[in-house]
């Protein structure tokens, strides 16, 4: 009976270095330049309204890390992003702004207003 509750002890007892969470692995991936596990990582945050997320994919579309370069793209997720008071978001998506042509900037828009009308369903284009 005794060594039943030793055991029952390790096992509630809290183990160092926790795990961590989707944001975190992701980051670690990005931070390594590994681009897919990134993205598998972070897109369901997005989905779900993470600012910060969506930031990140949306600097991931400017640069071409892990997926087509895409301006477009970049800014339907850094608007998402900036809308939710991402600093970054807002300032990248300045820059990514300027070097799109009026037609681009609308096609965006309509993207960014797509996505967050389905509830972040209808994001991928």
């Amino acid at each position: 009976m005794k060594r039943l509750l030793i055991a029952a002890g390790l096992l509630a007892m809290p183990v160092s270095g926790a795990l961590a969470g989707p944001w975190e692995d992701g980051m670690a991936a990005y931070n390594r330049g590994d681009y897919v596990p990134t993205l598998q990582l972070v897109r369901p945050l997005a989905q779900q309204g993470n600012a910060k997320a969506q930031g990140l994919i949306g600097t991931m579309y400017r640069r071409g890390q892990g997926v087509a370069k895409s301006s477009k793209r970049a800014f339907m997720w850094l608007s998402l992003a900036a809308a939710r008071g991402d600093a970054t978001a807002k300032s990248d998506l300045h820059e990514v702004s300027q070097s799109m042509t009026p037609e681009e900037l609308a096609q965006a828009r309509e993207m960014m207003q797509a996505c967050e009308a389905s509830n972040y369903r209808s994001c991928e284009y």
